[in-house]
């Protein structure tokens, strides 16, 4: 029996939408990919304990560890703490720390899981950061706790740094000083301000051929201490040129959601490794697709990760930091956590034409791992909206 859902449209009518995909099978083990791919990971809240969501935001710390086991069995390495699980927008520092140590705990339950974790200054507000040496003070605090429980460090970027930093040159101060303390190599993240619009200017320029320079600067100075760089900018054309300029060793992770496809595939010459919040999303079609690329096979790669791209695009349209709303929506709907909110009630930044497109794309691309448990709760939340 076709399984049917009633959806708005932009024309203020309601259509019946028939379910189309099918799910994606499992693996029996976690595959080998020929690619680094870590899943920026979200948090799920607990809403029966969540007495203020958008002061202190409560966290279900066992379905959030459930999820992480759910990316390590299909094959990723995760990205902890990073944007995906709301730094910054409902998740402070003191719950980045709770969940650091207790996903980096949890890591070493499960064999050769791996994970990174995001290194901030989101405890330092911008009003706060009065000097450099506040912002590199906030950033060795963290570096310090990841360090200390054991985890290697994603130097994420800092509002409080580009709120202070007058040059070029004071970007390369601190990201010089952290670097030459680190313990382990760092990956860098160069996050463009589609995702976050206080790092505009970021890296001390606003045209990308001025900025580009001085990262490459900072990355060929510490070469030794970094892994590589996610690049965020949504551009495919920024990332070929990164990665054609950086150093022997240094590795390019796209974490462009609009164009991550191309770039993971290559040229045949360079190819981008992957740091993605897609991946919380897309998860098990990511995982099937770079088990094909792995394998020679690039008809079953581009057959099982190109529908997901649409999806994704939708996921991160415009304003897109609000991506979080669409990621934690295709959990709840695949039976990841049994509920649809988020720390800071961030579920309400996204209209019901936005669900509604999101669960179309997500049947195109086979991504509903639960049909029947999809359509029931996107009936449940579409009454809510008055599409009855």
């Amino acid at each position: 029996m076709a399984r049917s859902v009633k959806l708005p449209r932009a024309d203020r009518t309601v259509e019946t939408y028939t379910l189309v995909g099918t799910p994606t099978e499992r693996p029996a083990n976690a595959p080998i990919f020929n690619r680094i791919a870590y899943a920026a990971a979200h948090v799920v809240s607990d809403p029966w304990a969540d007495s203020m969501p958008w002061n202190k935001p409560a966290i279900d710390w066992d379905a959030t560890m459930a999820f992480r086991h759910h990316l390590w069995s299909l094959g990723f390495r995760i990205a902890e703490a990073m944007d995906t699980s709301q730094r910054g927008m409902g998740l402070d520092w003191a719950g980045a720390q709770e969940l650091i140590r207790r996903s980096l705990a949890e890591a070493r339950t499960v064999p050769d899981a791996d994970l990174a974790c995001g290194a901030g200054t989101d405890q330092l507000s911008k009003q706060d950061a009065r000097s450099l040496d506040d912002v590199i003070a906030a950033y060795e605090e963290q570096f310090g706790f990841i360090e200390k429980h054991g985890g290697r460090t994603i130097m994420m970027a800092s509002r409080a740094l580009a709120h202070v930093a007058k040059s070029p040159d004071d970007y390369r101060k601190v990201y010089g000083r952290l670097l030459g303390q680190a313990r382990d190599k760092v990956v860098l993240h160069w996050l463009g301000d589609m995702f976050d619009a206080e790092l505009r200017g970021y890296w001390g320029g606003d045209r990308f051929e001025k900025t580009l320079e001085t990262v490459l600067s900072i990355i060929a100075e510490h070469k030794d201490k970094v892994e590589g760089i996610k690049i965020s900018l949504l551009d495919q054309a920024c990332e070929i040129e990164l990665r054609r300029r950086l150093p022997e060793g240094v590795i390019c992770f796209t974490g462009d959601d609009f164009n991550y496809a191309a770039l993971i595939e290559g040229d045949g010459t360079r190819h981008s490794h992957a740091l993605l919040g897609i991946f919380d999303a897309v998860a098990p079609q990511a995982s099937k697709a770079l088990a094909a690329l792995a394998k020679g096979d690039l008809a079953a790669f581009r057959d099982t990760i190109e529908p997901t791209v649409p999806l994704s695009r939708k996921i991160f349209e415009a304003p897109t930091q609000y991506y979080k709303a669409g990621v934690v929506f295709l959990a709840w709907l695949n039976g990841h956590q049994s509920h649809f909110t988020m720390p800071a009630g961030m579920q309400s930044a996204r209209g019901a034409l936005h669900y509604a497109d999101i669960f179309r794309l997500a049947d195109q691309a086979n991504v509903l791992d639960e049909p029947d448990l999809a359509v029931g709760r996107t009936t449940a939340l579409m009454t809510q909206y008055g599409c009855a």
